[in-house]
């Protein structure tokens, strides 16, 4: 009997603080943040998204042209340009969702975002931005194998195993996010809901929520450490024997050659690790630093790649660069032909 007593007040506790945990999700589900443009410079908003419009502009005409340029012409059907296909994918992956929220700040529309909306627009940052590392490490094992094993490298690298790395880096990113994301739900923010940033981060918003935090800093640290740990490893590990390999060819002009087409690759990985490792660090170590590092790095950070990327390989890569010109150039030629 005592036992039955106890059970009950039990459940009746339990059912006494459902409604008020639902009552507390329901409400941070429907809370409203507030983002930041360029702080102490509101009355240039309107011209400082000039610059903002080219540099989307020509990060999505470039990362799109790319994409195009592959897919329809044949003789790019080869690993490494399909690799490069993925990798102007994530770029416009991880730069899009900021786009809007961006300009609406800027443009004065509203400075306002829904919590549920600010998980999403996180998600797909973190997301994208974690699988472009994985991407990065892919193209280094494709001239690894292009490089080391030239003979094998069709049967080696064929479109199924290319595909099933991409969905392994994707799925890789999102499942290991998921866990920060569905934790900030169950957070009061009690303190201001002002971010710092014109679109939402993690590191930006548990700075703002009245809880203990401690499993989110860590597991974000560790999973940056592991991530971007193992696969900037793997790229390290990749170019050491691609040295290796080189150094055995006999003629200058081979070894050049050689590492002519890493050249590439290896800009792709600096402007997405430096900024990305640069933003980390004024988060972690200079929380007290003026806002506009902060804002600054953030903008580097996303918008760099996307922007840079493709001009890179668009000037070092040949077939690239004459899939673009014939891009350009076949209108022209065809309305002179009319």
């Amino acid at each position: 009997m005592p036992c039955l007593c106890r059970i009950s007040v039990e459940l009746d506790c339990a059912l006494a603080v459902s409604p008020m945990a639902t009552s507390n999700f329901s409400s941070i589900m429907s809370s409203t943040f507030y983002l930041t443009g360029i702080p102490g410079y509101e009355e240039f908003h309107h011209w400082i998204s000039i610059p903002f419009c080219f540099l989307y502009l020509v990060g999505i005409t470039g990362n799109c042209m790319i994409l195009h340029i592959v897919r329809t012409d044949p003789r790019l059907h080869e690993p490494m340009y399909y690799f490069l296909a993925m990798l102007s994918l994530t770029d416009m992956a991880m730069s899009l969702p900021t786009m809007i929220s961006l300009f609406r700040v800027l443009w004065s529309i509203s400075r306002e975002i829904q919590f549920n909306i600010c998980v999403v627009q996180m998600f797909l940052i973190h997301t994208f931005s974690f699988t472009e590392s994985s991407v990065l490490l892919a193209m280094a094992l494709d001239r690894y194998v292009a490089i080391c094993h030239p003979l094998r490298y069709a049967t080696i690298l064929t479109p199924k195993l290319i595909a099933k790395i991409g969905i392994a880096a994707l799925l890789r990113s999102s499942i290991l996010i998921i866990p920060l994301m569905a934790r900030l739900a169950f957070f009061p923010f009690c303190r201001s809901h002002v971010l710092s940033h014109s679109y939402c981060l993690h590191q930006d918003m548990i700075r703002l929520a009245c809880a203990d935090i401690r499993f989110n800093v860590i597991y974000g640290l560790v999973l940056i450490t592991l991530l971007w740990g193992m696969d900037s490893l793997g790229i390290f590990v990749s170019y050491i024997f691609i040295l290796l390999s080189v150094l055995k060819i006999a003629s200058r002009e081979g070894r050049l050659k050689a590492l002519n087409t890493c050249a590439s690759h290896i800009c792709a990985v600096l402007i997405l690790y430096v900024p990305m490792i640069g933003l980390s660090i004024v988060h972690r170590f200079a929380k007290h630093s003026s806002p506009l590092i902060h804002i600054f790095m953030a903008h580097i950070y996303l918008m760099v790649p996307p922007v840079l990327n493709p001009i890179i390989y668009s000037v070092k890569t040949k077939q690239i660069r004459q899939g673009i010109l014939h891009l350009i150039c076949s209108p022209k030629i065809s309305s002179i032909a009319m």
